[in-house]
């Protein structure tokens, strides 16, 4: 493979990995990066609804990467010159598009649907999360809110 068909798989590689989203988990006892140091308004209330159902594929930009590795080695055997190198960047970027669908179209995770309804002003929330922690109607939890919106339900 030539340097600039190699440079040009690695730009689409690093372009690849950039646009693609991170993993994000769904548990309830997972916390952001983001969380930390940050205060979270707590409200406690009773378990009024639990529903199974599935979080769609996720989006780890795995696929992408690998699709994306793919295709710009099936491109950099086609042509030669700069006509290579377009075909190398080409196959690399069709490749993630791939990729990230193939990934994104994968079963998902298990997850709860957990309606709450709260103590504070007898409003009832829905907060979708992970199976991790088992949930029961006529459960009393605690609901904590980031600032921005995120929500998870825990057990008292």
């Amino acid at each position: 493979m030539k340097y600039s068909s190699l440079f040009a798989l690695t730009l689409a590689a690093v372009a690849t990995t950039v646009s693609t989203g991170c993993v994000e988990s769904a548990s309830g006892n997972v916390f952001s990066r983001d969380e930390a140091r940050q205060a979270a308004e707590v409200y406690e209330g009773t378990v009024v609804d639990v529903r199974s159902g599935k979080l769609e594929g996720s989006q780890s930009g795995v696929g992408a990467i690998g699709g994306g590795a793919m295709g710009g080695a099936v491109g950099s055997t086609i042509g030669g010159g700069s006509g290579n190198t377009v075909a190398t960047v080409g196959g690399a970027l069709v490749g993630a598009l791939i990729g990230n669908a193939v990934e994104k179209g994968a079963p998902g995770s298990n997850a709860l649907q957990i309606t709450v309804k709260l103590d504070v002003n007898g409003k009832e929330i829905q907060v979708v999360q992970g199976t991790d922690i088992p949930f029961a109607v006529g459960q009393r939890v605690r609901v904590v809110t980031q600032p921005g919106g995120h929500s998870r339900v825990q057990p008292l």
